[in-house]
């Protein structure tokens, strides 16, 4: 049977499923179905990782935005399983010799369907954690321990055996400073809530807990760095006497205290003309807002990290800012058309284009403009020019598509339509992921 006919008989398989009577069934009858169910959607995602490693050699560029595009999952989601796929299917050597999978035992239980995503995540995350003085075939013996298993314990389960299993092949807790300089990070978990507070995960290492301690010991002292007062306090003020006034009306908690204090000494850096540019910019929060809202003091900027930011704060932290406001006019202004003068982009054609893209024009990626190249969408190298209306942002990866056949295109809109080579089946589009009220453009029609 081919893969298409096999597909149409699942399809079918799972519209029985659906119109079916179940409560024909009895209870033990309808458990072992969720059972059985369970198992195949398991198989289901183990084939989707073999087509998705299959990809590999011969797929399109950037294989987790075709996965993200072709199955409309998120660019997070998609590149999860990419990695899964590298890790749980078959691989091949340079010249063509058939290897193992990178976790072969995990790989065998994930193509049975005998453990599932979350299983996986306990395995994935034991091994991550290991240090790196533990010898191969140790860590070999682990991963087909925890394998076996996943075949009987639920993933919070295992999660306690992996946990025990990790004391006892690292008995003495021995870590290295490489091993924590693996582990360190900070990310942003998800997007911002709808209150316009984001929530993030620090992994520091101890140089770092370090450092954040000596300065939250003074700037997150009670007093210091309050958003609250007139004047908040931020030079060398005795703050240890508890008669203190700015300490006496300091109602904030330890850790609303710690995040004023960041907040702080990173306002004292930004900006500063001693840091230097990126991107020939100066190192600051780049924000677009329009006059009305400045005028009204309601509504929200747009950062070049695709951040929403209140009107108020912005107002707010303008007052500390080294800031200035430039008004683009294509006659009067400053210049944006260069023609053929300059190849490179000027700072303030960035500037426009921080407003107007706000991030990579290629569909629905999501790199923000502070990480983005300039494109020409008509070639410099075929006589393109260097002015705004032929300008638009491409993150570093996608810059190199042009390379690779991919072709753009300035619409009546000033919105880039990127065009894929004929072998790839992606349609041409535009990227809205940084724009995302062009498509509440009909529900504002309805509420009208």
């Amino acid at each position: 049977m081919c893969t298409n006919d096999a597909l149409d008989a699942l399809d079918s398989a799972v519209t029985a499923l659906t119109v079916d009577d179940v409560r024909a069934l009895s209870v033990a009858d309808r458990l072992h179905a969720l059972d059985r169910l369970e198992t195949a959607r398991r198989r289901q995602v183990a084939a989707f990782h073999t087509i998705v490693k299959s990809l590999d050699d011969d797929g399109p560029p950037l294989l987790h935005n075709a996965v993200a595009d072709v199955t409309r999952i998120s660019l997070g989601e998609a590149r999860r399983r990419v990695r899964n796929a590298e890790q749980l299917a078959p691989r091949t050597t340079l010249i063509g010799l058939p290897l193992p999978p990178a976790l072969p035992a995990t790989a065998k239980a994930w193509q049975a369907g005998i453990l599932g995503e979350e299983h996986l995540i306990v395995i994935q995350k034991f091994l991550r954690d290991l240090p790196g003085h533990i010898a191969p075939d140790v860590i070999a013996h682990c991963e087909e321990f925890l394998a076996e298993q996943a075949a009987q314990l639920r993933p919070d389960q295992l999660e306690k055996v992996a946990a025990q299993l990790a004391i006892r092949v690292n008995p003495d807790g021995t870590f290295n400073d490489d091993d924590r300089a693996r582990a360190r990070g900070f990310t942003w978990c998800g997007g911002q809530r709808p209150d316009g507070t984001s929530i993030g995960k620090l992994i520091a290492t101890p140089q770092l807990r370090a450092e954040l301690d000596a300065w939250f010991a003074k700037f997150a002292a009670p007093g210091m760095c309050n958003p609250a007062d007139q004047t908040p306090t931020l030079g060398d003020q005795p703050l240890a006497d508890p008669a203190n006034p700015a300490a006496q009306r300091d109602l904030r908690s330890r850790g609303q205290r710690q995040h004023d204090a960041l907040s702080a000494g990173l306002r004292r850096q930004l900006g500063d003309p001693k840091l230097g540019t990126h991107n020939g910019l100066p190192v600051t929060v780049i924000a677009t807002a329009s006059i009305q809202d400045l005028q009204t003091k309601t509504g929200h900027a747009i950062t070049a990290a695709g951040t929403r930011l209140p009107i108020t704060e912005l107002i707010r932290m303008a007052t500390h800012a080294y800031h200035y406001l430039t008004l683009f006019d294509g006659t009067t202004g400053r210049p944006l058309w260069l023609g053929r003068t300059k190849r490179v982009a000027s700072a303030d054609q960035r500037i426009v284009l921080h407003a107007t893209d706000r991030g990579c024009s290629h569909p629905d990626c999501d790199i923000p403009g502070y990480l983005c190249e300039v494109h020409h969408v008509d070639d410099w190298a075929n006589d393109g020019p260097t002015n705004i209306d032929n300008l638009t942002f491409a993150c570093p990866a996608h810059h190199k598509l042009i390379d690779q056949g991919w072709k753009t295109k300035k619409l009546a809109n000033s919105q880039t339509q990127w065009i894929p080579p004929p072998q790839l089946p992606l349609p041409a589009g535009t990227n809205n992921f940084h724009h995302p009220e062009r498509l509440l453009h009909n529900w504002d029609n309805d509420a009208a």
